[in-house]
């Protein structure tokens, strides 16, 4: 995700990846854990590869086979859906809904500065894999790159202030 559109209040929560059907709706790659952000009624920005940024209403969005698919108000035709492939979907960050406590997005946490339990600074965190049982943390310094399990038992502390992640590595990866 890009952190400078995080700061501007905007997250990046998709991409549109495909055409479906004759009605102008579209194929997107969605990095939301639910579809649930792509509410009916909301507004969502569209980011063109040539710069271009338009604001749409959202009709609906639901799931289909690899990818979800999305209907944008005045967005009818295949062609018009053909247009904005390779488009970025960004939302207001006020949009998102709150989360628990210890509960975090990922704009959140790409970025942070991450050391072990023993202060010994592993890189920072630039993105993160989603496996199915746990999501895994790649973190990269220089270019060494370690993955780290996304559990409760590896992460002890995430301190967004400071923007530092404290970790106890498992065997092996020490």
């Amino acid at each position: 995700m890009n952190s400078s559109s995080a700061k501007k209040g905007l997250i990046l929560i998709g991409k549109i990846v495909g055409a479906h059907g004759v009605k102008g709706n579209c194929k997107i790659r969605s990095y939301a854990e639910s579809l649930t952000v792509f509410q009916p009624g909301s507004e969502i920005l569209i980011s063109t590869s040539s710069g271009l940024k338009n604001v749409y209403e959202i009709n609906w969005a639901k799931p289909h086979s690899k990818v979800d698919l999305l209907s944008l108000k005045g967005v009818t035709t295949r062609i018009q859906a053909q247009a904005l492939i390779g488009s970025e979907l960004f939302i207001e960050k006020a949009q998102l809904p709150e989360l628990d406590d210890g509960s975090y997005y990922w704009y959140d946490l790409i970025g942070l500065e991450v050391f072990t339990t023993d202060n010994n600074y592993l890189g920072r965190l630039d993105s993160i894999l989603q496996t199915g049982s746990n999501d895994v943390y790649v973190v990269k310094k220089g270019e060494d790159e370690i993955l780290i399990p996304a559990l409760e038992s590896v992460v002890q502390a995430i301190d967004l202030e400071k923007k530092r992640m404290r970790v106890e590595l498992p065997e092996g990866l020490e």
